[in-house]
């Protein structure tokens, strides 16, 4: 499973680690735009399984951030 951007932003913190069990609404990393602190949250229960993204990445709005194994 996926878990993507849901606005254009820039990766302020990275809440999780490889092989970290994720809830469903867990927050997994912080987006910043216009100022704003914006929380990602997990879109369903699983394990990281790869991270697409670095603190101080620009990302778009549906750009995945990290990979989920269910």
């Amino acid at each position: 499973m996926d878990i993507k951007s849901t606005m254009a932003g820039t990766v302020l913190s990275i809440e999780i680690q490889l092989e970290d069990k994720v809830e469903e609404n867990q927050i997994v990393l912080k987006l910043e735009s216009m100022k704003m602190e914006i929380p990602i949250e997990s879109t369903g229960n699983g394990v990281v399984k790869e991270i697409m993204v670095q603190v101080g990445d620009f990302v778009n709005e549906g750009d995945t951030l990290l990979k989920l194994k269910v």
